[in-house]
């Protein structure tokens, strides 16, 4: 068992989340569900907890009100080995989202996502502070990260 679990409060709306996170990622599975009883605070038989695992790692998603919200103060940031990787999760969480700025997104559920490239930290940690700014100026005006667009600023 991990130590630490993040726990994600929705408003109604866990167990539609928890299904679009498992169909996005490979690795990955509901592994509990457990619906609120006679003592509330829920109506009885809805959805109070879904405990589910993307890419091995392990969440737990509440339906806890309309009391809280996500902001972007929490992200989970997403390791991507290719350009296909990226555009496939930008895509998948980001449908019905909203898009920010250097490879940010907000799904549907308003959770913010960062869709990282694996090669924008090995460009930014160059120690060539020229090179590494370059890379950096051309991150800051992307949407969904260019691996491409990297590499050329990188090169010039």
């Amino acid at each position: 068992m991990q130590k630490i679990t993040p726990f994600l409060w929705y408003d109604g709306q866990a167990e539609e989340a928890v299904e679009h996170y498992t169909s996005v990622f490979d690795d990955s599975r509901i592994v509990d569900v457990q619906r609120y009883g006679e003592e509330g605070p829920g109506e009885p038989g809805t959805v109070m907890t879904v405990t589910f695992e993307l890419a091995g790692q392990r969440f737990v998603a509440l339906n806890g009100g309309p009391e809280f919200t996500f902001t972007e103060a929490v992200s989970f940031s997403v390791d991507c080995a290719t350009q296909d990787e990226v555009d496939e999760l930008w895509a998948r969480l980001g449908e019905d989202g909203q898009e920010g700025p250097c490879g940010w997104l907000k799904d549907k559920f308003g959770l913010s996502w960062q869709i990282t490239p694996r090669v924008l930290t090995d460009l930014l940690s160059d120690p060539d502070p020229v090179r590494s700014g370059r890379v950096m100026k051309a991150m800051m005006g992307m949407t969904k990260i260019d691996i491409q667009g990297l590499l050329d600023a990188y090169d010039r």
